[in-house]
């Protein structure tokens, strides 16, 4: 990928010099320097709220009662992971903050929650289908609150940064239907039912 970045940046300064537009090129990058600040400044606040409002969501219990929510939900997408297990909350925790497009906040317990099903994976160096289950899912999470986007919106002065609400909801309800729908039919194939670590998913 850096490779492509840096082919990228020699591609833009040869084109340009070529063309004679050199100095508009280096306008423009260093007035998109600036911007990129002013846009990085301008997500603090938005950021802080809603990161604010999952820790206080984490700390008042309700984490864990979403979690006992989706049980019924976890125990269809998740059949080989334990009713009690902790890598249920940790998926619980994930697709909350994914809910808000809270992705930083996402992150952490994403991996806690892959660390917790590698505790219960008989064969470490193969997925099983709830790790592979649990990575679309992850992917393609359904977003209620695109908090980043509308932060970002706002602090590009939109008129109304929430109006994208709808569509993130109903781009990304599609999208995780059909990531978990791949994934299921997938795990049922021979060629991966071949590879599947023994104890895995029926």
């Amino acid at each position: 990928m850096n490779l492509v970045w840096v082919g990228l940046l020699v591609l833009a300064v040869l084109t340009a010099a070529a063309r004679g537009t050199m100095e508009a090129v280096s306008k423009a990058a260093f007035q998109s320097a600036t911007t990129a600040v002013e846009l990085s400044i301008g997500l603090i606040g938005t950021m802080s709220l809603f990161l604010g409002l999952m820790r206080v969501a984490q700390d008042a219990g309700l984490v864990q009662a979403l979690a006992r929510a989706l049980r019924p939900l976890f125990r269809w997408l998740f059949p080989d992971v334990p009713q009690d297990h902790p890598a249920l909350g940790a998926i619980a925790l994930n697709l909350g903050a994914n809910m808000l497009g809270l992705g930083d906040a996402a992150t952490p317990m994403g991996l806690k929650a892959m660390q917790e099903l590698q505790e219960i994976n008989p064969a470490r160096e193969t997925a099983t289908d709830a790790m592979c289950t649990f990575l679309a899912l992850n992917s393609s999470s359904v977003q209620i609150i695109p908090a980043l986007v509308i932060g970002l919106r706002a602090a590009a002065g939109s008129a109304n940064p929430a109006e994208i609400i709808a569509a993130a909801v109903l781009a990304t309800t599609c999208s995780t239907v059909v990531a978990v729908t791949a994934a299921k039919l997938l795990a049922r194939t021979a060629y991966f039912r071949k590879s599947r670590p023994q104890g895995g998913e029926a």
